[in-house]
């Protein structure tokens, strides 16, 4: 039964609930009355919150953020993920990006796929006692406000460096020959077109079954190149499709007809999760530089001729609702300049999508100061047209590397901040929920209670304070629907109370205001 549903049934039946609905009607205990006005001059407007992603990746490959080896107990692993999603709310980041699929594997309850080898040290084998992880980090993060973005590699079949072989159900087992060997990697064939469905379906079933607030994909397409023993670059192995393709009257070159095959791939994606569940985001971490050149300062690896990705073209046709290129470098340097990069950035978001860009936050401690990163985050906030951050990765955040958790809490995530509204995805915000207040005429807490005005998931609630003409704000999750003020109303200074539903796309609706003093209640 959702909060609404019980709400409703404890409303017919409890005298308590009755206060929710009757205006004026006095009770022994009940010291404030609650009525409706409309806003005018003489209520204050509550400040609006802070719009910012702020995210972290949880990355599982090679053991590199969890779990910290292979082979631990389920209760350590557990215990290793709670104390991430902890230390992100502690931050007061509002998103994880969770890593799930690094290597045509699981990191949840596939069938489809097997168990990843990053749990137990052997592929297909099952945590002991069995448990799923995405499913335990989606609880608990949800818990807090926090979003999870489910986070796929399309195209790799398996690292570089396996810890076991590959079990009967691997794809690289199942269906050899959409497998290439590239270096010391398996990849699977983007020209095949099975390869594109699979992927697609093992993504649609994670939307399908778990509650996921994104779906993310970082720059693994084709893979970065590699060079043989001699030295010499090898080219994928895709010589044979390319071949019956010419033989079929084909005219793309080679780099555009692995280019479209990535194209296809992300705007069938899009299009697919759009219709499935409307509100879960779409994003993609490309490499931070699209061409060299791109702005004309730039060096370093084309990403467009080398792992056949246009992120420049999926943002501007539309097909993500947010792109977080991989900004690794330094704000000074002018070959790969974080500033002039994510400016390049913005200035391709035709569509007004989020720009949230990445950022190497491992480096703080090392190569950098954590002042780099704190910089860096300034700097996105002044660049019109991005509105966040993600930082690589959550063990420099929880390791403190040259104290830079620490630095964010005390300096720029000092406050809480909501995930920027995908409109384009919902236009329409939450009703003003209703609120009502009591306080025992023998004791000092002041109680405020609060619920949706319909039948509306809420996904976050705006709880705000004003004290001495001073706001403070409060993000809290959808479940959470009252609050205990331990003060006397009359005499703390404490004299206005708001709150205001957030939904699934962070789209904010109009504030209900509580005049502590009076009970006097409005809409604004």
């Amino acid at each position: 039964m959702d909060n609404c549903a019980e709400f409703e049934k404890a409303s017919s039946t409890s005298a308590i609930a009755m206060r929710w609905r009757i205006i004026g009607f006095t009770l022994c205990r009940l010291l404030l009355a609650v009525f409706v006005v409309t806003a005018d001059g003489a209520n204050p407007a509550p400040p609006q919150p802070l719009r910012e992603f702020r995210g972290a990746w949880i990355a599982t490959v090679a053991n590199i953020d969890w779990p910290s080896r292979p082979g631990l107990s389920s209760s350590e692993q557990k215990a290793e993920l709670l104390a991430i999603v902890e230390k992100a709310a502690q931050l007061k980041l509002n998103a994880l990006l969770f890593q799930v699929r690094p290597a045509c594997d699981a990191l949840y309850a596939s069938k489809i796929e097997p168990w990843s080898e990053y749990l137990t040290g052997k592929m297909g084998q099952a945590p002991d006692p069995c448990y799923d992880p995405l499913a335990l980090l989606i609880e608990q993060a949800h818990q807090r406000g926090l979003e999870v973005h489910a986070w796929f590699n399309p195209f790799r079949a398996r690292y570089s460096s396996p810890l076991s072989v590959a079990v009967s159900n691997h794809i690289s087992r199942t269906h050899p020959k959409v497998v290439r060997n590239y270096g010391k990697l398996l990849w699977l064939d983007p020209s095949e077109l099975f390869v594109q469905q699979r992927s697609q379906a093992v993504i649609l079933d994670v939307v399908r079954r778990y509650d996921i607030d994104g779906v993310h994909m970082d720059d693994y397409f084709y893979p970065y190149p590699k060079k043989d023993a001699a030295g010499k670059r090898l080219d994928f192995p895709d010589q044979s499709n390319w071949q019956k393709y010419l033989a079929n009257g084909g005219k793309l070159s080679r780099g555009d007809w692995r280019r479209k095959h990535v194209d296809d791939f992300v705007q069938n994606l899009y299009r697919s999760i759009r219709a499935e569940k409307s509100w879960v985001k779409v994003g993609i971490s490309p490499f931070g530089i699209w061409r060299p050149g791109e702005p004309k300062q730039i060096t370093g690896l084309d990403a467009y001729d080398e792992l056949y990705a246009d992120a420049r073209k999926w943002l501007a046709q539309g097909w993500l609702d947010y792109v977080a290129p991989q900004l690794y470098w330094a704000i000074d340097p002018p070959a790969q300049s974080y500033p002039v990069l994510l400016k390049w950035w913005t200035d391709q978001n035709l569509h007004k999508r989020h720009v949230w860009p990445g950022n190497n936050s491992f480096n703080a401690g090392g190569k950098w100061r954590a002042q780099e990163i704190v910089n860096q985050v300034r700097l996105t906030r002044r660049q019109l047209g991005a509105t966040g951050n993600i930082h690589w990765n959550m063990t420099s955040l929880l390791r403190n590397r040259g104290g830079l958790a620490d630095t964010l809490a005390r300096d720029i995530y000092a406050q809480p901040s909501l995930v920027p509204a995908s409109s384009w995805l919902d236009k329409q915000p939450p009703s003003p929920p209703q609120l009502a207040v009591e306080r025992d005429q023998s004791s000092k807490p002041v109680k405020v209670s609060w619920r949706a005005a319909n039948s509306e998931t809420i996904w976050l609630w705006i709880f705000q304070t004003r004290t001495d003409g001073k706001w403070t704000t409060e993000i809290l999750p959808g479940k959470e629907m009252a609050r205990s003020l331990a003060m006397r109303a009359r005499n703390s200074g404490l004299d206005w109370i708001a709150v205001t539903a957030v939904d699934r796309c962070s789209n904010a609706g109009q504030a209900t205001l509580l005049n502590v003093s009076n009970g006097q209640i409005a809409i604004r």
